[in-house]
């Protein structure tokens, strides 16, 4: 599935907010066409809202390039640039696509620590395109990395029975998935008995994305509303949890869609071992501590009303965190591109951030 395409003019965006009803598609010529899409979940998914944010950043550059003198356009630039940042701030990898397109463009035109007056904005921006997309290019290629790595840790295993919350799929990502996609490479495997998708509330991205591209490919899928994950444990229907990330810190605590800490919870008491798959790219190398993680609080509406019909009474309160933190003892293992992570998780990701950056 294909939701994410670049043709050099625009980007095209598969409107999740619509599915299963119906495919339909955004075609943003604007890099504010690619923010309102990434605040209002069009687009979604770490993954691939750094993706996005990558070819957004195109758009803004060509906008900026037109406005102004030399100074005033790199300054637009920065500036369109933190505004696509902050659309959503817990998903780590919006702010790490736009920092290296950033930083790109910052090294662009330096020489020996000086600003080089003689590039211009209109001369990076090919760059940009082109570090847009390596950003897709190397997502695809980790999706599939990360698959065969998370595999690994079945190995000699058959009719495995797989629990996920919320989507981390082809729809999340550039390519196959992270959770999704070591369940796809366990289906292809013939290891693979079901999966069961937990609904996700209040969004429901478990009902509405998880069982729709499961259901396509062809890989079975059950349904569980978010209260019904304990039931199926204690009647033994779960062998493992995996699960994605939109934040990592370096002491392996684990930001994702609201609910999951509640899932590992559940998973530790009854002796289901609980996956998280995520791509370096999600790690926060700045924060030690979960509780560190800026949560996004998001419009109260989304728990009174669903799909234009109103579920609660006017006036009532609401508190709506579009994630929780899965503290790291929760978590068996984080499953990257680079390989298996195990505890001590300070320990194997400060070797993971080592690895990376001397690659």
């Amino acid at each position: 599935m294909n939701s994410i395409e670049w043709n050099r003019q625009a980007l095209i965006l598969l409107d999740q907010t619509k599915l299963p009803v119906s495919e339909e598609y955004i075609h943003c010529t604007d890099w504010r066409q690619v923010a309102e899409a990434i605040k209002m979940l069009r687009v979604r998914g770490a993954p691939a809202i750094g993706v996005a944010a990558g070819y957004a950043l195109v758009l803004a550059a060509r906008e900026a390039a037109a406005q102004g003198d030399r100074d005033e356009q790199f300054t637009t630039f920065f500036e369109f640039a933190n505004t696509l940042k902050a659309t959503r701030p817990t998903a780590i990898n919006l702010a790490w696509a736009v920092e290296r397109v950033c930083a790109l463009v910052r090294t662009s035109v330096t020489i020996d620590g000086h600003d080089d007056q003689t590039v211009s904005l209109a001369d990076c921006i090919d760059r940009i395109e082109e570090e847009a997309i390596a950003i897709n290019k190397e997502d695809l290629a980790l999706n599939s990395a990360m698959a065969k790595a998370g595999a690994g840790i079945f190995e000699g295993r058959r009719g495995l029975r797989i629990l996920t919350h919320c989507n981390a799929g082809a729809l999340a990502t550039a390519g196959i998935g992270t959770a999704l996609g070591v369940v796809r490479e366990l289906h292809a495997n013939g290891q693979l008995s079901m999966v069961y998708a937990d609904e996700t509330r209040p969004l429901l991205q478990g009902a509405r994305l998880t069982t729709f591209e499961l259901h396509q490919d062809g890989i079975p899928v059950t349904l569980l509303t978010d209260n019904m994950a304990a039931y199926a444990m204690q009647q033994g229907l779960i062998d493992a949890v995996i699960v994605g990330a939109d934040r990592i810190t370096t002491e392996g605590d684990v930001a994702n869609k609201i609910g999951t800490y509640g899932v590992a919870v559940l998973a530790k008491a009854h002796g289901i071992p609980f996956y998280v798959a995520a791509p370096y790219s999600t790690f926060d190398f700045t924060l030690a501590s979960g509780k560190d993680i800026p949560i996004e609080i998001r419009d109260s509406r989304e728990v009174t009303h669903f799909q234009g019909c109103q579920t609660a009474p006017d006036g009532v309160p609401v508190l709506n965190p579009a994630f929780d933190v899965t503290p790291h003892e929760y978590v068996s293992a984080i499953i990257t591109e680079a390989g298996v992570l195990y505890p001590d998780y300070t320990k194997s990701i400060a070797r993971l951030h080592k690895e990376v950056q001397e690659r």
